[in-house]
């Protein structure tokens, strides 16, 4: 069976104090749905459930490694998930500030794109 693309959006995020891949990746995600909806699904695909579209996530980080799959799915609200991470977005230096948990001075920077698809 194939599979039809619906939409693709990108998004941005960024975890500017605590150094944590997994926040900046789960805000780009979180960017790139923030202003969709899908009125297609159902009315040109024919979906009766918004968990049968398949959402595919890729998210291009600095630490890949790091990054806590669930946590970015988990900001999706609906669909058949799957994330792919790779090594991508940047480090820019900002300031570390103790009070709130830095590890060092680096503001993480994510980028996300979000696939929405129906099964033919």
């Amino acid at each position: 069976m194939g599979r039809k693309r619906l939409i693709i959006e990108m998004g941005m995020g960024i975890d500017q104090h605590g150094q944590e891949p997994t926040v900046a990746a789960a805000r780009a995600v979180r960017n790139a749905i923030a202003h969709n909806a899908l009125p297609g699904v159902w009315e040109v695909a024919g979906l009766h459930d918004p968990n049968e579209m398949i959402v595919e996530v890729q998210v291009a980080v600095p630490y890949p490694e790091q990054v806590k799959e669930q946590e970015v799915l988990a900001v999706l609200p609906f669909g058949r998930k799957t994330l792919t991470v790779e090594s991508g977005g940047m480090v820019v230096q900002g300031r570390a500030i103790a009070s709130l948990n830095d590890k060092n001075d680096e503001m993480l920077i994510a980028v996300a794109s979000v696939t929405v698809l129906i099964d033919d």
